[in-house]
Formats: structure tokens, sequence, C-alpha cells
């Protein structure tokens, strides 16, 4: 009896052990030869708090690959005011759910710009180009790839929709959480606007990272989700960025806006939406032919 016993207690432990391996991601640098443009920042990563990190300097690609992947892939850009980022609640914490849909997907922990404006798109476009170039590897569909992004992460995937500089680092999609879209003061977040334009920006600088003025008929498809009561970003972000969408015809985008909820929720289970938003993302792949 005691051998069956623990006969039994090292096979839980060995599928424990499988079970959290499944999930762990794979790590790549984004610039494994450096990066083409410098933020001026230096130092090592700080941890304001648990999940939090800030002076980040060094781009890096955590890649969870799901046990059977049906193409498509994410890649996600966790929030942060563009002086951090937020790494579990609007990162990691999506990859068990995205795994089971067949999704690969792939957290960005992405550069501080520290007012280099520019930073933000090579990021982007690196990690399209990086995800592409495995695709094979990795069981992606290279027109299947999409961004995701939270708050300054949604700034920073509406660039990536709107500015990108070839087909080959266009994203096929774009989900958008309570996102950072205008640079105007009035309904900007002023402190994505000085972290990624500076202090004193001019107007044509302004223009062009205000993304909803970028959106054209060639910009991807996307779905923005959203609290009515976020006091953080003004609502008025992703109605304008939706609003464009519509004016140039892009076709197969939704919004769902909530009656409450604020700001940052990530995926977190305290937002009481939860379930229905993702659901709704559910069925928006779906729609778009992701799943």
């Amino acid at each position: 009896m005691k051998t069956l016993f623990t006969l039994l207690c090292s096979i839980c432990v060995s599928l424990s052990v499988f079970a959290q391996n499944v999930n762990e991601p794979l790590v790549l640098s984004l610039w494994p030869n450096g990066a083409p443009t410098q933020s001026g920042l230096s130092g090592e990563e700080k941890e304001l708090f648990p999940t939090f990190i800030t002076n980040v300097t060094d781009a890096l690609l955590m890649v969870y690959k799901p046990a059977k992947p049906n193409g498509t892939c994410i890649i996600c850009a966790p929030g942060g005011g563009y002086f951090g980022v937020s790494m579990v609640s609007e990162g990691t914490s999506y990859s068990t759910w995205m795994n089971k849909l067949g999704i690969t997907f792939v957290v960005l922990k992405y550069r501080m710009p520290n007012s280099h404006h520019e930073i933000p798109l090579n990021d982007g476009e690196q990690a399209i180009r990086l995800v592409r170039q495995h695709a094979a590897e990795w069981g992606i569909n290279p027109s299947k790839v999409g961004i995701m992004g939270h708050s300054a992460g949604g700034h920073f995937a509406a660039t990536l929709s709107t500015l990108y500089t070839s087909k080959e680092t266009r994203p096929d999609f774009s989900i958008l959480m309570y996102p950072v879209i205008s640079m105007e003061k009035e309904i900007t977040h002023m402190g994505s606007r000085e972290a990624l334009l500076g202090k004193n920006p001019s107007e044509e600088l302004v223009n062009r990272f205000n993304l909803h003025m970028q959106v054209n008929e060639n910009t991807p498809p996307a779905i923005l989700v959203l609290a009515s009561d976020d006091n953080t970003v003004n609502p008025l972000n992703s109605i304008g960025y939706y609003s464009a969408l519509i004016k140039h015809g892009v076709q197969n985008c939704s919004m769902f806006i909530y009656p409450y909820g604020g700001h940052g929720f990530g995926f977190e289970d305290r937002f009481m939406f939860k379930r229905e938003w993702t659901a709704e993302v559910e069925s928006w792949l779906r729609t778009l032919g992701m799943l």
C-alpha cells in the first residue's frame, strides 16, 4: 500500500512539473545585435512594485506556444504609460487562455522611449519580423499575426497598425484595450505623451502620433475594449480611433464599452465584465478566421 501511495505521489509530482513546463515561455532578445536606436536610458531595470518593470532598455519576446497551434499569433504590449510595463495582468496572464484557443501568444517587453518617439515603432516592427521569420518553426501562419495593447501599450499597438513601414511589418489585426490614441492635451494621457514625445513636442510630431489621424483604408481591423468610467484614459481616445476606421471603410471592426470598470483591468477577475469581453474577442477572432 505504501509503495502504491509513493508511486501515485510521484506521478502527481511529475504531472505537476509537466503542467508547469507546458506553458513555460521561450524567451528571445528582440535586438541580439543591438537596437538601431537608443533611448538614452541606462542601468538596471527596476521593479517599482511586483510585476511592474521600469527602465526597460533590453526588449524581449516571451513566446507561449500552444499544444495544438491553429496558425494565429498575438503579440501583446502591456501598458504602463510608456514609463514601465505591467507584465502580468496585461501580459503573461493571458497565455493560458490564448493557448487553449490554439493561439501562439507572445508578450513583448518593449523598451521605454524616454522621449525618443521612434522606439515603439522600431520595437513593434522588429517583433512582427521575428514572429514571421519563425512562423514555420512555431506553427504560425504569417498572414495571421496580430497585435494587442493596453493603455500606452494600446498606443504602441495602434502605432504599429497605422505607421508600419512595410507589408512585412503590418499586423493583420489589432486588439486595443482602453488605448491611448490621441496626443492632444485635452484627452490624452499626459504621462504617456511626455514619455513618448517629450514636454514640448512640435505640432507636427503631435499630429503624427494622433493615431486616429493616421488611419486609412489599409489599417488592419481592430476590436476595442474599455469602460465608460475610465478616468485615466478618456474613452474619446477609443471612440476617435473606431470612428476613423469606419470613416475609411475598414471592415470587421468592433468596439465594446462597458458601463464601469475603470482603467487597467487587463485579464483580472475584478472586472465584472471579463466573461463578456473575452467572449466577444473570441467571437471577433472567429469572424476574422483566426480561430
